[in-house]
């Protein structure tokens, strides 16, 4: 099938921290073009590593802005000599990565709006912003800002049950706070303040892109109940903020159509719609099609859980975000760090090495483990914090060291029971038509993903993830302005592959165990607990 069969597509764009990139998608949501710009290869005068700075404090991390805009000019023109038929694009939506910022100057909406179709854009936005290098997620300067932002509202489990989240450093009220504080001429010449999202989101439409409300809970900004920014979080970050940050809109707001730049220069159609676009976290859990109810677990260097919330109860750790595709309902965020690596440590120490060695002790070895649980955090966890490895018997007397095989299902067993643990304690309930979404490297072990679907009491379905914050993008494209849920505009995807469905009794073994870890996690937390400041 080359490109030039005309067909109506939707484009999904994803702004992420080391590339851009997009993918065209049929109305059979067949993905038939895709194409990126890396920053460090493609962009290489602009210094970054993996699409970042990071500053002689370790601490401050940012990327240039005329960066993204150069990468999305590169892409265009790309798309163009290789013939894609751009009059047959519907609508286009994107994802950034979340809690960056970026500042644009006084003045700034003028030029968006008086874009020449003659010139790239960075050429014509170079002097549009009052801070040329955004902070970004990575970055971890912000912790006396955090600590404002907190007691502004009587402290951090207030906070989070304000805005989804305890004030953490990367996120964006915080980033503001310390841009206010440190360079106030700066800020005072700053006329609004974008997300990467709705700062994307804005170079198509040619003015400013609201913040959606999925993306806009990653700040510790919005009131996530009510979806209007908390006026106590913004008169502790800044002056003058609301004005600079515009009114957030629902996540499935068509936000308007293409500028007409595009038009001219690329020939996009005028009615071509924008989606709003949000952050790369909700845009995958489109991407992966999750429904309420469902759980998506991946298992990377560190393991990620993304649950599809009804009732949130906000915690300390975690985040909540208002759900990017139903915005009744909320998504949560859960971050376990001791992932891959950790797995790999046991395998190597005790199963030779090998992965189907690994496998073995868990088919040799009985659901629940004959009581034995264990807790292994060779890098400081973050959910929660604890470091080490921790043994109990069935009497939950601790014990030095487990044979072999015990020790790999105590591993496995307890990383899926924290993670239910944890959801639970967010307010995720599994019900009967749950589903569970197994991604990254450890989801090709078939072993590990019944030990996934026993602990939950859900079937596992694994996915492929490579692009799903593209995928999910274009699938919103198609979603937005439109009265039924995603899932039945995007029935016609290729459904998930059954990998592992819960043995009959694991219900009763895991009943009685899961209590029991939660109560040993507590014990272990309370007596490794630093002194509070």
């Amino acid at each position: 099938m080359g490109e030039h069969v005309t067909r109506s597509c939707c484009l999904g764009w994803d702004f992420s921290t080391q590339q851009v990139k997009v993918v065209a998608i049929d109305a059979e949501l067949n993905v038939f073009y895709e194409d990126s710009v890396h920053f460090d290869r493609d962009l290489p005068e602009f210094g970054t590593q993996g699409g970042v700075h990071v500053h002689k404090d370790r601490l401050t991390v940012t990327s240039p802005v005329l960066m993204w805009i150069q990468a999305l000019d590169i892409i265009l023109e790309k798309m163009k000599a290789s013939g894609f038929d751009f009059s047959q694009v519907l609508a286009l939506s994107g994802a950034g990565q979340q809690h960056g910022s970026i500042y644009w100057k006084t003045g700034a909406s003028l030029a968006l709006m008086a874009l020449s179709p003659d010139l790239p854009l960075h050429q014509q936005l170079k002097t549009c912003f009052s801070i040329s290098d955004c902070p970004v997620w990575m970055d971890s300067s912000t912790t006396a800002q955090c600590r404002q932002l907190e007691a502004a509202v009587g402290g951090a489990q207030s906070l989070s049950c304000l805005t989804g989240s305890r004030a953490y450093e990367r996120f964006t009220g915080n980033q503001i706070a310390k841009i206010y504080q440190q360079n106030p001429e700066a800020y005072s010449r700053t006329e609004r303040i974008s997300l990467v999202s709705s700062f994307a989101a804005s170079l198509f439409l040619g003015s400013y892109s609201p913040i959606d409300y999925s993306d806009g809970s990653g700040m510790n900004l919005l009131q996530i109940q009510d979806k209007v920014w908390s006026q106590t979080c913004l008169g502790a970050c800044a002056p003058h903020l609301e004005e600079k940050l515009g009114a957030p809109v629902p996540s499935c707001s068509v936000v308007g159509a293409i500028s007409s730049y595009y038009v001219q220069r690329y020939g996009f159609p005028p009615g071509c719609k924008v989606v709003a676009f949000t952050g790369d976290n909700p845009a995958s859990l489109a991407g992966m099609r999750l429904e309420e109810g469902d759980i998506a677990v991946s298992l990377g260097t560190s393991d990620t859980l993304f649950l599809w919330l009804q009732e949130p109860t906000p915690a300390l750790e975690g985040h909540i975000f208002c759900n990017p595709v139903d915005p009744q309902h909320y998504m949560a965020l859960l971050c376990f760090k001791n992932g891959s690596l950790m797995r790999e440590k046991i395998r190597n120490e005790c199963a030779s090495c090998s992965w189907s060695e690994f496998s073995k002790a868990l088919q040799s070895t009985e659901m629940g483990n004959g009581g034995n649980l264990g807790f292994y955090f060779d890098v400081m966890e973050i959910t929660p914090e604890i470091i080490g490895r921790h043994r109990f018997n069935a009497e939950n007397h601790e014990v030095p060291a487990f044979p072999r095989d015990v020790e790999i299902r105590a591993l496995i067993e307890g990383q899926f029971m924290a993670k239910r643990i944890h959801a639970e304690s967010l307010g995720y309930r599994v019900m009967p038509k749950t589903k569970i979404l197994a991604t990254g490297g450890a989801s090709h072990n078939r072993d590990i993903l019944q030990v996934l679907a026993d602990v939950f009491g859900a079937p596992v379905y694994v996915i492929d993830t490579a692009n799903s914050a593209c995928v999910g993008s274009a699938y919103r494209a198609f979603h937005g302005g439109k009265d039924v849920p995603l899932t039945e505009v995007v029935k016609l995807a290729p459904n998930p592959r059954l990998a592992a469905t819960p043995s009959p009794v694991a219900s009763q073994v895991y009943e009685a165990l899961l209590p029991r870890y939660a109560k040993l996690e507590q014990r272990i937390l309370f007596r490794t607990q630093r002194p509070l400041e």
